[in-house]
């Protein structure tokens, strides 16, 4: 009959706190060990100018730290803390003696199974010398009652192989005392179902039942349900949604977006911002009276400081404010891209280019709406004299003929940049030579990247011999097609991080894919991120990285006349475009064979419940052939029962 009883000693219990807590620190370990190996990154490779070295070694000193500021951390503390408390679990368990060990005299007395009696009598008197306890003095670590019970087993093991009654008792009952009693332990310690401690026990049972759990899971829902995917407050996606038009330039799109501060982040009031904006509204004059009579509340109202502090690139002061302006411009790219899903969703073209505008103009420090080109130079300000120019290689080298002392500065800066080179772009259709109404397009792009002191002045009609057909590229390129991934699965090299230097942190260069009707201000599909563009290699045979962009076919026949633009997140004047013509053939301009192939494929037998649902709408329908010979002999075996029938 088996005991059940509480785990007086905790032993149970202790396993399953072990078992538990491993479960939760080892992943925890883990991400924890990686994010300290991740905070200490290898010098950034990126800008030669002076400003970006300067500004790639501030970034590092607060990426990488002291180690000890690194390493000591609350998770860090946590972690160790639950390491120890399972190292002392662990120690316990260790140390502590199994109640439900399985009796075996052999090993009581140390000799092994299958020995003679004689052998065994002898092994016994040895060890009765050794430990009787006449003969044995207690030690500091050993007791009186301990000396006896090792004597007291030892006789009982001799016993349970000598004597027949003893030794019978073991066999059957495996102990040499009989049948003893089965311990089922429960890993529960007994205090906890004292009658004294009933109110304590249901009292916490029903604080992390009834509080503690309904509290997380309310926070874990209103939390979610007030964000949009994006990560975004669903009033700052409202906000957004209401303030876009189809004709939103990026004038209009900076004053929805300042607004949407109010419901990101609390108002601060760590620094006075009076004298910056002071300084904003001698520079900016009507223009900023224009922008705060768009404002909504005072958190936009300093939003809109801090942000146009730094367009202006000017000092906000304190290091609080410094830290506030930092928070605010890497908060920045968040929402821009759920701005950005708002406008596309909307199939604006307008609005869609305004946003992903903007994306370069906070990244480089422009005042938005003003194409000030050389403001991206170091030394060559927004102020500074010169007058306006559509190409930065023109303006370099305008400065080397004067020798102007900025000349190195500004040539280290521009030899850093890189401009988006399209070598060819196609409308591609998977096993079709054509594309048909209602058919899944890719539009397939090869880019790469080229100093802008290599391209010609424009690059929309630049030409590359890498784009001739060849059996062995349209091979990649349908492999590429048939993929799930929007990029081609090549090796990239380590592009750099791109020259950005009031921006807070490091940044890749990207770029937006879109594919739009200009005429109708309408995008055709949803802009696609481009990223990881290799740089021109004239030693590869595939000199470029193919991108797909997937949608479906407009359900009628003709030409469409349309526009891919390639847009850059972080450099003003880094955007090209190319025409793009897309025809609509009809199926009957392909050959018999896939005629005959698209109707094998697309018209059900008449036999089937798709084929009678095909013919009683009027469709096609394949007929199946009747075959003769099953016929025949239908037919004999009825004329033959009939013969039958008549003799009878």
């Amino acid at each position: 009959m088996a005991n059940y009883h509480y785990d007086e000693a905790g032993n149970m219990a202790a396993y399953f706190l072990i078992s538990v807590l491993a479960i939760i620190l080892v992943p925890v370990t883990l991400s924890t060990v990686t994010r300290i190996v991740a905070r200490r990154p290898q010098d950034p490779k990126g800008c030669p100018c002076d400003l970006c070295i300067e500004r790639r070694r501030q970034i590092l000193a607060q990426t990488r730290g002291s180690p000890l500021k690194v390493i000591l951390t609350k998770r860090t503390f946590s972690v160790l803390l639950g390491w120890s408390i399972v190292g002392f679990l662990a120690y316990r368990v260790a140390n502590t003696q199994d109640e439900n060990k399985v009796y075996n005299p052999f090993d009581i007395l140390g000799i092994s199974a299958g020995i003679s009696e004689k052998e065994i009598k002898s092994h016994f008197k040895k060890l009765s010398k050794l430990y009787h306890p006449d003969k044995v003095k207690a030690t500091l670590n050993q007791t009186i009652e301990e000396i006896e019970k090792r004597f007291v087993d030892i006789t009982k093991a001799y016993k349970a192989l000598t004597d027949d009654n003893i030794r019978r008792n073991y066999e059957l009952y495996g102990h040499p005392d009989g049948r003893q009693e089965m311990s089922m332990g429960i890993a529960i310690p007994s205090w906890v179902v004292e009658g004294k401690n009933n109110i304590w026990v249901l009292g916490i049972y029903a604080l992390l039942v009834g509080g503690v759990l309904p509290a997380m899971v309310g926070k874990w829902w209103f939390g979610n349900r007030g964000r949009t995917k994006e990560g975004v407050n669903a009033k700052t996606a409202e906000s957004f949604w209401k303030g876009l038009t189809e004709t939103s330039g990026i004038a209009e799109v900076g004053k929805v977006f300042v607004n949407a501060f109010r419901h990101e982040r609390p108002t601060k009031t760590g620094g006075d911002l009076r004298k910056v904006e002071g300084q904003i509204e001698e520079r900016l004059g009507k223009d900023w009276s224009e922008l705060k009579s768009s404002l909504v509340n005072g958190a936009s109202s300093r939003a809109l400081v801090l942000l146009y502090a730094h367009f202006l690139r000017l000092e906000v002061g304190s290091k609080a404010l410094l830290e506030e302006q930092k928070s605010l411009l890497l908060q920045t790219p968040l929402l821009l891209n759920a701005y950005l899903s708002i406008a596309s969703a909307r199939n604006w073209l307008s609005p869609t280019l305004a946003v992903m505008r903007l994306h370069a103009y906070i990244a480089q420090a422009v005042v938005p709406g003003r194409r000030i080109l050389q403001a991206q130079l170091p030394g060559l300000g927004p102020d500074t004299a010169t007058d306006e120019v559509d190409d930065l290689s023109d303006l370099v080298r305008q400065l080397k003929e004067t020798g102007d002392e900025r000349t190195e500065k500004a040539a280290k800066a521009f030899g850093s940049l890189a401009c988006l080179e399209v070598v060819d772009m196609r409308f591609k259709v998977i096993g079709e030579r054509v594309v048909t109404p209602s058919s899944i397009v890719f539009l397939l792009v090869k880019l790469r990247l080229r100093d802008l002191s290599l391209l010609p002045l424009d690059t929309k009609k630049s030409e590359d011999m890498d784009a001739e057909d060849s059996p062995v590229n349209n091979g990649i390129d349908e492999k590429f097609l048939h993929s799930r991934r929007d990029a081609e699965d090549i090796e990239v090299g380590d592009t750099g991080f791109v020259h950005a230097p009031y921006w807070p942190g490091l940044r890749k260069p990207a770029w937006w894919l879109v594919l739009a009707d200009d005429k109708s201000n309408r995008i055709v599909v949803p802009p696609l991120k481009i990223t990881d563009v290799p740089r021109s290699d004239p030693s590869k045979e595939r000199n470029y990285r193919c991108y797909k962009l997937q949608f479906q076919a407009p359900p009628n026949v003709g030409l469409f006349t349309w526009k891919v633009y390639f847009v850059s997140d972080t450099f003003i004047g880094g955007e090209t475009y190319r025409d793009i013509v897309l025809k609509i053939d009809d199926v009957s301009v392909l050959n018999a064979e896939e005629q005959h192939l698209e109707d094998e494929i697309s018209d059900p037998e008449e036999d089937t419940i798709a084929g009678q649902m095909a013919a009683m709408r009027g469709g096609s329908v394949k007929k199946v052939p009747v075959a003769e010979e099953d016929s025949d002999d239908s037919l004999t075996d009825d004329g033959s029962e009939d013969d039958s029938s008549d003799s009878d």
